[in-house]
């Protein structure tokens, strides 16, 4: 129904975002409404919900992301409430290669999967997700560590950006946190 709404985030609550677009607030539950600033421009690619009792929107940064949850929802016992904190929590490299290496252990580490629903989503979609390298699903992994530590550290997402390709990805995360902390005070 929708592909995408695009307008300035003018609310962020702990599970949703509400976008302006042209005077309409939209709200929108994404996986991590605090990876979004206020009054900032955004696009952002939606997912429309239609049931019965309920029509909710689902938004995400990327197409990649969204296209992995709608994957995600195909699954037998797995609805969009339980597939927006994998994402939330997962990075979509991450997931894929749990997926592709049938490692249950690790989707059962997101809220509400059990091991009944790790063995499904693995059995339908095994084989059927874009793959990333090992080396981007290594650096995926380090990046999004070191940004969460400086994020619960009280940094701002926009500054982390800036930064976090300076760097050096080959040392230990306490390491990059030191030389993180170095290049955010300078």
């Amino acid at each position: 129904m929708y592909g995408y709404i695009s307008g300035i985030i003018k609310e962020i609550e702990p599970s949703y975002v509400i976008i302006d677009n042209h005077g309409i607030g939209y709200l929108i539950y994404v996986p991590n409404p605090y990876s979004f600033n206020l009054d900032k421009d955004y696009t952002i690619y939606t997912y429309a919900n239609i049931r019965e009792d309920e029509y909710t929107l689902y938004g995400f940064k990327t197409k990649e992301e969204k296209e992995l949850f709608l994957k995600l929802i195909s699954v037998k016992g797995l609805g969009p409430k339980m597939a927006l904190p994998m994402l939330a929590t997962g990075s979509i490299a991450l997931i894929e290669e749990a997926i592709a290496s049938e490692n249950i252990n690790y989707l059962k580490k997101f809220p509400k999967i059990g091991d009944k629903v790790a063995r499904q989503v693995i059995l339908d979609l095994k084989g059927k997700l874009n793959m990333v390298t090992t080396k981007e699903i290594k650096v995926s992994n380090q990046s999004n560590e070191l940004t969460e530590a400086l994020l619960g550290l009280g940094y701002k997402s926009i500054d982390i950006k800036k930064i976090i390709a300076k760097v050096d990805d080959s040392k230990p995360i306490e390491e990059q946190i030191k030389e993180a902390l170095k290049l955010l005070l300078k």
